[in-house]
């Protein structure tokens, strides 16, 4: 299969949808079409959370920022896995997942005779996808038009500080619900049952209830909790997080276990 995910919203996936089918014959499964517009941080931490659980594929992943400048399109192999698409980080975080954490193999993908410089999705990563998936992920040092490199642009999320009762970290990503997901791994509220929040330099966030999962508290009351990711995450019983907390991306987080 090849898997589809960009920013685009629509109509723009069709194009590329339309593209795969004229050059391949590979089942195409939408991943996502609306990422937060640009937000290629945001996009690769969704991207290392939905990728893993598919069986080996060719994903094609177009949010670029960057269109129509001099950074490179690449290919990489990861595992049973290729990913396409844009230079500019999105694709490290899930490839490391998907393949050896310590070495993914890079290629880049020669584009100087693209039919338009403001949809690359449709005119370069799309046929690029086609043709590595109709000769296959280990195929990539044959094909025409790719060749390995070693130059790309990389892209690590940042690490929390954790003690036996602070962790102090970064609001990574508020996902479609108001669940705001830090970096914090959850084996920080292993023993806690409260913790005091502080968000940013005014410190607000607050004294809040550690639950195994939203229902453990009445609708609209606010908890933390682990999420399916396995980062700490600040969350409200059907209710936003994001707001109950006054928090937004890229926030300091600062995390206290009650004793």
């Amino acid at each position: 299969m090849i898997t589809l995910s960009s920013d685009f919203g629509t109509p723009y996936p069709a194009a590329m949808k339309g593209v795969l089918c004229q050059h391949s014959d590979a089942r195409l499964v939408d991943v996502a079409h609306d990422f937060p517009r640009q937000d290629v941080r945001a996009t690769a931490f969704w991207l290392r959370e939905v990728l893993p659980y598919f069986p080996p594929a060719v994903h094609l992943v177009v949010v670029d920022p960057g269109v129509g400048t001099d950074r490179a399109a690449i290919a990489v192999r990861a595992g049973n896995h290729a990913l396409v698409g844009p230079d500019n980080g999105v694709l490290l975080p899930v490839a490391r997942e998907l393949g050896d954490p310590d070495g993914v193999e890079m290629f880049e993908i020669e584009h100087e005779d693209a039919d338009s410089s403001t949809f690359h999705g449709r005119d370069v990563f799309a046929p690029a996808a086609a043709r590595i998936h109709e000769r296959g992920v280990d195929s990539l040092e044959e094909l025409p038009d790719i060749g390995p490199t070693d130059e790309f642009e990389d892209l690590r999320f940042p690490e929390s500080e954790v003690g036996e009762s602070q962790a102090t970290g970064e609001l990574l990503v508020v996902d479609d619900f108001g669940n705001a997901i830090t970096n914090v791994p959850g084996d920080f509220l292993a023993d806690a049952d409260e913790i005091e929040v502080s968000v940013g330099e005014a410190g607000n966030g607050g004294l809040a209830p550690v639950e195994p999962s939203y229902a453990h508290v009445e609708s609209d009351q606010r908890l933390v909790t682990v999420g399916s990711h396995g980062n700490v995450e600040l969350a409200v019983n059907r209710g936003r997080g994001d707001d109950a907390f006054g928090v937004s991306v890229g926030d300091e987080i600062r995390l206290e276990i009650e004793k």
